[in-house]
């Protein structure tokens, strides 16, 4: 796993959202940004703004409140279970069981 994760402490958000498959492609991740469908630590941001470790995202997709929290930063596209050892999921049970109950 380390060939993947970047050195630097900091990465554009709609680049990460992409690498940890938030977002199927970097354009989708790029237009939620714009929208103003994510946040970093709770302001809205351009898809220009950078993302730390540890920092808090939120995420409004398909009607859903997703929150995350950063736990490494990624060169690229990795495969989903590498991806989902790069954050932590902090979205509450509630909206966990409304996105699975549609989902299914």
């Amino acid at each position: 796993m380390q060939v993947y994760i970047l050195p630097e402490s900091k990465t554009r958000i709609d680049k990460w959202l992409w690498t940890v498959i938030i977002f199927k492609s970097r354009t989708i991740a790029t237009d939620a940004c714009i929208a103003g469908k994510i946040k970093i630590n709770g302001a809205e941001i351009k898809p220009s703004a950078s993302v730390s470790r540890l920092d808090k995202i939120e995420v409004r997709k398909n009607g859903f409140n997703f929150q995350f929290e950063v736990k490494e930063l990624l060169k690229n596209r990795v495969p989903a279970p590498i991806a989902k050892e790069c954050f932590q999921n902090n979205t509450p049970a509630s909206e966990l069981e409304k996105y699975n109950d549609w989902f299914n």
